[in-house]
């Protein structure tokens, strides 16, 4: 993983398509799984693996 496969939950929705409310509703059922799809920083803040996030959407093994 590099810092530049990390993003926000805005970006990765402006990314995609998908809203935010989407993202956070797939983090919430377990989805997506913490450290898998997505990680949070010290600070709180949510970042999205992407490339893990996009292998889920494409229906592939993150």
């Amino acid at each position: 993983m590099t810092y530049s496969d990390l993003v926000t939950i805005k970006k990765f929705a402006e990314l995609t398509g998908l809203s935010p409310e989407a993202i956070r509703q797939y983090k919430k059922k377990g989805q997506w799984r913490e450290k898998i799809h997505w990680i949070k920083a010290p600070n709180g803040r949510v970042f999205i693996k992407m490339k893990a996030a996009y292998a889920w959407i494409e229906g592939k093994e993150a």
